[in-house]
């Protein structure tokens, strides 16, 4: 299931809605809507960044006309999260409980171990 995926400017923790890419070799920045996937040299960013971004002098920005909306969850999506509640909430499921190495004492989420140092 897809994640929403949150704006890459520091600080700023809104839903991102267009994705930045530079083309270095044109000079040029391009803005356009979020990209369906994250790539690791492009940015996301919210509505109010990409309106309001700028290049440094000599560059050129292209920004997408019109409005940036946010992705709607698809039908996958939504399979994907109620597979997995449903997953979570089944009566049968097998619990497995956690390995403790011999020689620990478990207490609630806490672990006491022996001295390494005796023998």
């Amino acid at each position: 299931m897809r994640s929403v995926r949150r704006c890459s400017r520091t600080g700023c923790a809104n839903p991102a809605v267009a994705t930045l890419t530079y083309a270095y070799a044109d000079s040029t920045a391009v803005v356009g809507p979020l990209a369906t996937y994250s790539e690791p040299h492009s940015y996301d960013l919210c509505e109010e960044h990409a309106l309001r971004l700028t290049a440094p002098r000599g560059w050129e920005v292209v920004r997408h006309q019109g409005e940036f909306r946010a992705p709607e969850p698809t039908v996958d999506d939504l399979t994907a999260l109620a597979e997995a509640v449903r997953e979570a909430g089944r009566a049968d499921r097998p619990v497995d409980p956690p390995e403790v190495p011999a020689g620990t004492v478990r207490r609630g989420h806490l672990r006491v171990l022996p001295d390494p140092n005796e023998d």
